[in-house]
Parts: C-alpha cells; structure tokens; sequence
C-alpha cells in the first residue's frame, strides 16, 4: 500500500512535511491535494466530495484558512486537502506560495487539479507545471454543462491522450462526475508504475504557455452561445454599467437590510419571550433556592440575562443576514460589486476586494475581519481590517432601529414616520460607506503608506445558487461560530452590569455615581452619561447597548415602567410610547438620538472584533489604532453636531 498508513520511507517524509504544514496525521490511506484555478468551482468540488467530513484551520505562520477532509473508495479512505486557488506556482502571494509548498513539501500521492471548461487555455499552465512536478495527476474539467451553454465543447478523450493522466468532465454543483472522479484517483493512487515526484525545477513559463495554447485549441470547439448567455450578458452589462451599477448596488443593500429587519422581528421576539420572559423567572426562582441572594442576581440577573439578550437580538438578522449575503456570493454578484467599487477604493489607496469585506461587516464586523484573508496585500489587508468597524453590524441595527423609529419617525407627520425612520438608518449605514473610503485614503497616506497592488479580479459568470449549501455555509460556519464568540464575552458584561448596579456608595450605586461623573463630558457629545456608560459596560457585545440603556435610565430617573425588573436587570419593551416618555424622563432629545445614532456607527468594535483584530493580526498596536479610529471619528462629529446644533437652537 502506498498510504502513510505504511512505513515506507516516503510516507515518514510526507508526515513529517505534514507535521510541519499543520496538517492531522489521522488514519487515512491516499493523501489528496485539491488545486486549481480561482473560480474553477475547486471548493464545490471538495465539499461534493467530503461532505461533512471537514476540518477547517489555518497555515503555519499566515492567515489563510485550509479545508481538510475525507473519503471512501472501496476499503480505502482518502484523506483530501483543499488548496488555495493559484493561477502558477511561481506565484508571490501568500495563498498561492502555500499551494507550491505543500505540493513540493508534503508530496500527495494524488493531486486533483480542478480546471474551468468555459477557460481551459488559462487553466492549463498550472496543470502543465504539476505535470512537470509529478504524473500522479487526476484533471477534473469542470463546469463543462456553463461551457455547453456558452458554446463550448471540450474533447475530454482528446485532452486525456495529450496529457497522459486520467480527465473526468464534471458539473460539481449537480453532482455529475463524481463517481468517475473517485474511481480516477483510486486507480491513480494505486498505480506504482507512475513516477511520485520527480523534483524538477519548473520549465519556463514561456514554453508552458504556448503549450497550454495548442492544447486548448487541439481540443476545444467554439459554436453558438445558448439564449440565456446572452440575457445573463445583459444582466451583467446592468450590474457593472456605471450609470446602473451603483443605483443597483444600493436597492440592494437596502432590500437585504430591511429584508434581515422585517425578517427578524418576529424571531427576535420570540427568543426574547422565551429566554426572557419565561425561562429567565424559572430560573431565578430555582437559583433563590439554592443559593445566596448576591450569587443567584450575579448569575442569573446578571451573566445569564446578557447570553439571553445577545441571542434573542444578534442570532435573527445574523441568520438572515449571512445567507443573503452567501446567496449573493453564489449568485456570482459579490465579485461585480468588488468590480464596481475597485476604482474607488483604489483611489484611497486600497484594495479592490476590501468591498467584499466592507459587505462582510454589515452582518459582523469579527466576520468582516475574517474575511480580509482575501486580501494578499499585508499593508492592504491591514487597511481594510481597521476600516471594517465603519460598517454597521447588526449588534448596531436595534439601537438604530428604535432610536429612528422613536424620535426621527416621530418627527414628521404620521404618514411618513416609517419612511422617514428608514430613510435615516439607510443614511447612517451609507456615511458608514463613505467613512469608509476616508478612512482608507486617510490611512494609505498615514500610518500605511505605499502603493496599491496589481488586482486580479475574474468575474465568474451568474448562477443559480444552491440553496442547501447556502443555508449550510452560513449558518454553521459563519453564523453560530460568530454566535458564540458574542456569548463568551457577553457573560463578563452581565456581571460587570449587575455589579455595578448593586454596589453602593454612599447609599448610591457605583452605576449611578459613574453616570453623574460621565455626564459633563456626554454633554459636549450631545449624549448623556447613561449613554457613554452603556457603551463602555457593553465593549464585549453591541446588542447589549438599548437594554442596558433603559435599565440605567430608570435606575437614575426612578421612572416606572412595565418590564424593568430591579436593579441591575436589563429589559426591553416593544411599547413605543412608553419608551419615549422613559427617554424624556431621561433628558432626551432629538439631538440626543441623532448624536446616538452617530456614535451608534462610530464607536470603538466590541471585544468579539478586537480579539479577532488582534488573532489576525498579531500586533497589540494594530488593534489599538481599530479601536482608536472610529472613537476618534464618533468623537469628532457628535462634538461637531452637539455645537452646530447649540449654536443654531
């Protein structure tokens, strides 16, 4: 057998390169490397087939995340590392250096290159130079039924006797070919005649390409594209035109957010009747009875009732949020707004896949964060990673939400309030745009000078999205995984809030000398100490923020309202009146909830946020100047608001 499950000399060497590459060493037979060119569908590929069987992680030294999984053919298990997507393995970006060392390093005794049917000449230079490395080789020509749409037929037999290793023709997405795959690896990795490796250097790149090319013309025929090409043409002409790209873009930010809006309060309130209203005085009550008074408020009131709120908030929009979002990244609309918005962000200074990062954050900053692995560029990444927090995450959607509801909506005749009120949550999100790009100019001619890179951008053609992996994609990996890292920090808050809500000095709670203390400096920001208050005891989870706000509120006013429960218990209410006559107890205004409202999108990042800053960067001081940024900017412009609006009134 020629797995690592023997102990043959090559296998040790494999292990330990695997070892080194911080690749698991489990039971397995056949070691499989996935790679391709970006967009070939090599991720679909690997999920058809793996399935669930997946772990996710990271390279030694970088941030790019790898996929390992398994299969089974026969009595054989195969174990499957997917690849970054590299156009050449003379490549000097990050991702594409991890492909050309595992490949040299660990050498897999089968390596799958997945090729793009609908582009096969530019596909072929990285399978020449795998060929040139080892024979072990499997080619899977995918997307071949998007090829036959457009017109293009490939000669797989053809292709297959001028390579000399084994192509299969697949359509991953529908699950065609898959079995012919399997079995094409089995046999390759069972056949001892075929040279392992050969440690060649790579042949010039130069004679590659004009190989590719006669390959590709030798064994491709060109016919009439099918009707639906060319209305997806004219799809695309709609959605990349610049006098309709980005009126588009913006009908469709603002349908997905008051999609993820609507959508989420009816869940929202549920969660919140169940964990809050129901579940949370069951278990006081059980909590009363075993333990101190002190012990079961610092718990339950304090630790449990932060989770709860957390989850009946964030969990709703996140788990609408996020598959819209990978919706329209499997729709192939993701990589036309990155095109769209490349000029302009080139011309801050950054780099044109931040867009897609920038639309990471409208659900969770922390994912947003996650996202600029993307990004090859250090000074480039960097940028975008302390300009993520400017979009507004939906830990910030309920403060917006209730504040324009309450006092903007309010403002204008009843015909109009409801207008008016998503008129100014829309204005506030697209200032979180255009802080955005100033703050990226402002950094590229700052802090991170240097020149924008070259950006490669392959706009893959529309299609129709698969739902189920859709809805698998993000709600696992993406939703509750941010879910959690929310909970765990949330826990801390609660306590911190019950704390000091139940610690008095001199016959005042420690909460309440903190307001006074903090009201001068609110007073030039427009704010009021409640408010700076609940924003510094809700840095671990944003969605905290509107309940701690009216706990403290009443706290300070003595204002009675149906809901609050004591001391240092957060609460909502879904009752507009009341909750404007508490606020106006409170000595609010309008400029109050306007100030809000900004200091609502320009803030420091929750905790959630500043640990991923700091995971992904590594530096104590990137992650102060992301926290410092955006304060420095609320800061700034509720100052400047507060005075403008003094001096006018």
């Amino acid at each position: 057998m020629a797995g690592c499950v023997s102990a043959c000399a090559t296998c040790v060497v494999n292990r330990a390169a695997l070892e080194r590459l911080g690749i698991r060493t489990g039971k397995w037979d056949y070691l499989v490397a996935l790679a391709g060119n970006p967009n070939t569908g090599k991720s679909t590929v690997f999920n058809a087939l793996t399935g669930l069987r997946q772990h996710t992680g990271n390279w030694p030294g970088k941030t790019i995340t790898r996929a390992e999984g398994a299969f089974t053919q026969g009595e054989l298990r195969y174990k499957v590392v997917d690849l970054p997507g590299t156009y050449s393995l003379d490549a000097e970006a990050n991702d594409e250096q991890v492909t050309t060392t595992f490949l040299r390093d660990a050498r897999p005794d089968v390596t799958v290159v997945v090729a793009d049917a609908t582009a096969l000449e530019r596909n072929l230079l990285l399978l020449l130079q795998i060929l040139s490395l080892t024979r072990k080789v499997v080619v899977a020509v995918n997307l071949v039924d998007e090829a036959r749409a457009t017109g293009i037929e490939i000669d797989t037999a053809g292709l297959q006797a001028a390579l000399g290793v084994p192509v299969v023709p697949m359509a991953a997405r529908w699950g065609k070919g898959l079995d012919e795959l399997r079995a094409a690896v089995e046999r390759v990795a069972a056949d001892e005649t075929l040279p392992p490796w050969t440690g060649a250097p790579l042949p010039e790149t130069e004679q590659l390409y004009a190989r590719a090319s006669d390959i590709a013309a030798a064994h491709t025929r060109r016919g009439e594209p099918a009707a639906q090409i060319r209305w997806r043409e004219g799809l695309d002409w709609l959605l990349t035109s610049r006098w309709t790209a980005f009126p588009l873009m913006a009908l469709m930010l603002g349908f997905v957010l008051w999609l993820t809006i609507v959508g989420s309060n009816v869940p929202s309130s549920a969660l919140a009747t169940l964990l809050v209203d129901n579940l949370h005085p069951l278990l006081k009550g059980a909590a009363d009875a075993f333990m101190p008074g002190w012990l079961s408020g610092l718990l339950i009131d304090g630790c449990y009732l932060a989770m709860a709120w957390v989850i009946s908030v964030m969990l709703p929009p996140m788990a609408i949020f996020f598959p819209l979002f990978t919706l329209l990244e499997d729709l192939g609309y993701l990589p036309r707004v990155a095109f769209n918005l490349d000029g302009v962000l080139s011309r801050c200074g950054a780099h044109g896949k931040q867009s897609l990062t920038m639309a990471m954050g409208f659900g969770c900053n922390a994912a947003g964060i996650i996202a600029t692995r993307i990004i090859e560029s250090p000074r480039e990444r960097l940028v975008a990673i302390l300009t993520n927090n400017f979009s507004l995450c939906n830990g910030r959607w309920p403060t917006q939400i209730l504040i324009a509801t309450i006092f903007i909506g309010a403002a204008v005749p009843s015909a109009w309030s409801g207008l008016a009120a998503t008129g100014a949550v829309l204005a506030v999100a697209l200032l979180g745009v255009l802080l955005t790009f100033g703050a990226s100019w402002l950094l590229s001619r700052t802090l991170l000078k240097g020149e924008t890179s070259s950006f490669h951008l392959e706009i893959p053609p529309l299609r129709r999205p698969k739902v189920l992996q859709v809805l698998y994609t993000s709600l696992i990996d993406r939703t509750l995984f941010v879910l959690w890292r929310a909970v765990v920090f949330a826990l801390p808050a609660g306590a911190v809030i019950w704390g000091i809500s139940n610690i008095d000095i001199a016959n005042q709670s420690l909460a309440h000398w903190t307001v006074l203390g903090l009201d001068p400096i609110a007073w030039w920001l427009g704010l009021n100490g409640v408010i700076l208050l609940a924003y510094i005891i809700a840095i671990p989870a944003n969605e905290i923020v509107i309940p701690t706000i009216l706990m403290l509120t009443v706290m300070v006013t003595g204002f009675s309202i149906d809901g609050a429960a004591g001391a240092g218990v957060m609460f909502e209410t879904d009752e507009g009146a009341s909750l404007r006559a508490l606020l106006d107890a409170g000595g609010w205004t309008l400029l109050t909830a306007i100030s809000l409202m900004l200091f609502s999108l320009c803030h420091n990042p929750c905790s959630t946020t500043l640990y991923t800053i700091y995971k992904e960067t590594g530096s104590a001081r990137w992650t102060f100047w992301a926290a410092a940024l955006p304060l420095a900017a609320g800061v700034l412009f509720c100052g400047l608001l507060a005075a403008a609006w003094r001096i006018a009134t």
